[in-house]
């Protein structure tokens, strides 16, 4: 670390205020980020592009749950009417992340690389139309069961490059005080997507058959996708070629990332631990909170269930952005911070999980789903915005990495509750793994965390 004017700065940051040479500066951007230095001087998005960006993305992010909960919603419906038992079911639900965790990693140094915007429109666009099309196919094959398993896989992989690309993204484009705010409130568009299909979808599953309910998540995703490309996106911007793909899928030695070192970090795992168990835990209670309530409450309304316990999460999501962000504008550290958010994301939600999975009062049960969830929206402000801490220049490829591990346990996840609700008669075992492996994460998370940077070589002058 040098010191220039009284200021510590990383050689990276030296070395672009020493050499003029666009050809000799360090190649921690992506082109369309070298671009915007040219023109403006300034990489990041300027107050009125924050607001129209974090919108946008809040809404696509929004959608991509939608079409992710649609199946979920729909489990016990398909199940009826196409003669599954619950391991049926975990394997439908379970094939999503199968496909989900193998485009993690492509997906975040692709954007890393070439630009977020690409990788997010040209996913939606496919996902959303898979979506749309699951029920014709479902329809027209004499194996529903194997084609929508394949088709939840394929949607597992375009979905797969949303969150390390928003990550990316995020990194080049939004200012380090501002990060906290624009993860969370993106972020929550997750818990609106699942309230929004929650309270659509079953008014929509009840009224008119689970078909619709696909139909309506799949053709809103390709509307979005229409604007996004119209109205926000250049035309350099629409489009993912053939010479991008190769900047993707590969790790080019000239690469200024030290990656044997940075994976050699202890603060590096523990981001990559506490996401793997937030993610893996989070997927197995998106997949199996629709059947819990229908199935143990048999009178209960979906629209209530699937909606109030995402209802609660939004406002929850924003306050922890704002608060994380205020926190470190006083002066408090960021490694800190990071870790008080992951102290109600993972730890105070964990007693609310466990409270629901030994009560019988469908109002406690709504009450501590709801809280739940609330509280989990805090590891936006935490893990999400550390991994663009310790690496900005790679955070797609970290994301990614970390996301990795938690759609892999994910899948194991889902399956094994499937197995150990269906084999005990009991959904209290499904309740426990999911406390036991984020209070593990949490504390792993606590012991080595740290915000300081590490993606670059530090020097002394």
């Amino acid at each position: 670390m040098a010191s220039v004017g009284g200021k510590h700065v990383y050689r990276s940051d030296l070395v672009r205020l020493l050499q003029q040479d666009d050809n000799l500066q360090p190649q921690l951007k992506t082109p369309q980020h070298v671009d915007r230095m040219k023109r403006s001087g300034d990489p990041y998005w300027s107050r009125l592009d924050s607001r129209v960006w974090i919108v946008t993305l809040l809404v696509g992010t929004c959608l991509l749950y939608c079409a992710r909960a649609s199946m979920p919603i729909c489990a016990m419906s398909l199940s009826e009417h196409f003669g599954w038992d619950k391991r049926d079911s975990g394997i439908v639900l379970s094939s999503f992340f199968w496909g989900y965790c193998l485009t993690q990693v492509i997906g975040g140094h692709l954007s890393d690389k070439v630009g977020g915007e690409k990788v997010l429109l040209l996913s939606a666009l496919s996902w959303g139309f898979i979506t749309a099309v699951t029920p014709l196919a479902a329809h027209i094959t004499t194996a529903p069961l194997l084609l929508i398993s394949l088709l939840r896989f394929l949607m597992g992989l375009l979905q797969g490059v949303h969150f390390p690309a928003l990550a990316s993204l995020f990194s080049q484009r939004v200012r380090d005080n501002e990060r906290a705010f624009t993860c969370s409130v993106v972020g929550c568009g997750s818990q609106l997507g699942t309230l929004l299909i929650g309270g659509v979808g079953s008014l929509l599953l009840e009224w008119y058959g689970w078909e619709t309910v696909f139909y309506f998540a799949g053709s809103l995703t390709l509307v979005w996708g229409y604007c996004l490309s119209t109205y926000l996106l250049k035309e350099r911007e629409r489009i993912l070629t053939f010479e991008d793909l190769g900047k993707g899928f590969s790790l080019s030695a000239q690469t200024n990332v030290p990656w044997k070192r940075l994976f050699r970090k202890a603060p590096v795992w523990a981001v990559i631990i506490a996401q793997l168990s937030v993610a893996s835990t989070a997927f197995t209670l998106f997949s199996w909170l629709p059947t819990y309530f229908k199935e143990k409450f048999p009178d209960a309304k979906g629209w209530v269930f699937n909606v109030v316990p995402w209802f609660v999460a939004i406002p929850a999501a924003i306050m922890s952005g704002l608060l994380s962000d205020y926190l470190i504008t006083q002066g408090y550290k960021a490694v800190w911070v990071r870790k008080l958010m992951q102290v109600f994301g993972m730890g105070l939600s964990s007693i609310f999980v466990l409270c629901l999975g030994h009560t019988t009062s469908y109002c406690q049960a709504i009450t501590f789903a709801s809280v739940s969830v609330g509280l989990q929206t805090f590891n936006h402000s935490g893990i999400t915005v550390n991994v663009q801490d310790l690496a900005p220049s790679c955070a797609g490829f970290l994301f990614g990495v970390a996301n990795t591990g938690g759609a892999l346990l994910g899948v194991v996840w889902v399956y094994l509750s499937g197995y150990l609700i269906e084999t005990t008669g009991s959904w209290a075992p499904m309740f426990h793994l999911v406390v036991a492996v984020n209070v593990l994460g949490l504390l792993v998370f606590l012991e080595f965390a740290k915000s300081e940077r590490m993606d670059v070589d530090m020097i002394h002058i």
